[in-house]
């Protein structure tokens, strides 16, 4: 395989006027530039860009960590990301982790060995002082409330979100009011958590653990939520529900057994992706696609920024 020097023998020039060439710098003349282009033609040179991006201190490529691919929130996230990686002619490397710690921490591991600039992971398993660690070797972004950190994110108040919801219905006369969450440990699903029961202390409401319905994450878990409340001795009235594509799954099941909504069951859900209009769902509309190019433009920066993106409620049929 032929190299810069095998190019400037050819030619009759230096390594230096070769890699000027390459790098269509200027100051080479018209006849130096032609006897490289020539030299490169006869030997088909290929640049190895590893060395390119190493030299420059750059790859171009951009980390983004999510536990599933296939999930509309996640999906829609990446669509923003990928906007803007166009935009700055960035690349992306996509990590699916399924929560799995030794996945991110690879994906943690290429950032520190300048495999990629940045990393933006979008729902993290790793505590915050893993990730503060490696702060060292580039950005890393968050999509979670990061503030009192040295980590950069853009992020919904899950709290603020879920009060508002919890406020809604609680103006529509209802009392007996659960919810359903995808996991129960993440630093969103603790804040949505935080806000149910400073809801219920401040209405003196009483706390039932059944209410609380986990691992919820795809439309085909509606089934088992409804069969859940069926079988339920405190069933909720109500039900906030953190994904419309599992509202959706409720919705659907509910007028199969005949549980009328919202008379039987009101449902407020989250995201407000177009199932939830055709669907007709109240949701809580997160600006997802935004918040995914506003990740990407966070990390491009060498700068620490928390940017906390806006949320309203959408009403419709469900409540």
């Amino acid at each position: 395989m032929s190299n810069i020097k095998d190019i400037a023998k050819i030619a009759g020039v230096s390594v230096t006027t070769v890699s000027r060439v390459l790098n269509n710098e200027r100051y080479v003349s018209d006849e130096k530039r032609n006897a490289v282009l020539r030299a490169i033609e006869i030997t088909n040179y290929q640049r190895n860009l590893n060395a390119v991006n190493l030299s420059k201190g750059k790859t171009h490529l951009i980390g983004v960590v999510v536990p599933y691919s296939n999930h509309p929130y996640f999906g829609l996230l990446i669509e923003g990301i990928s906007i803007e990686a166009i935009k700055k002619n960035y690349k992306l490397v996509l990590f699916q982790t399924d929560y799995q710690k030794e996945r991110e921490l690879e994906a943690l591991e290429m950032l520190k060995h300048k495999q990629i600039d940045s990393l933006i992971i979008c729902s993290r398993i790793c505590s915050l002082e893993v990730v503060e660690a490696y702060l060292e070797y580039g950005p890393v972004i968050l999509c979670e409330d990061t503030r009192n950190t040295r980590i950069s994110s853009t992020f919904v108040d899950h709290y603020k979100s879920f009060t508002i919801a919890l406020e809604y219905i609680y103006k529509k006369g209802h009392r007996k009011i659960g919810y359903c969450i995808g996991r129960s440990s993440g630093t969103n699903s603790l804040q949505r958590n935080l806000a149910y029961k400073d809801f219920l202390h401040k209405y003196n409401l009483p706390y039932h653990d059944e209410q609380i319905i986990k691992k919820c994450s795809y439309f085909e878990d509606g089934e088992r939520i409804v069969n859940t409340l069926i079988e339920s001795k405190n069933r909720p009235t109500a039900l906030l529900v953190t994904s419309d594509q599992v509202a959706a799954g409720i919705l659907t099941c509910c007028n199969e057994k005949g549980i009328v909504i919202p008379e039987d069951l009101a449902i407020i859900s989250f995201d407000n992706q177009p199932i939830a209009k055709y669907m007709k769902l109240t949701t809580v509309e997160m600006p997802i696609k935004e918040m995914g190019q506003k990740l990407l433009h966070q990390a491009l920066l060498n700068e620490q920024s928390q940017t906390e993106m806006s949320v309203k409620l959408i009403e419709r049929q469900t409540v």
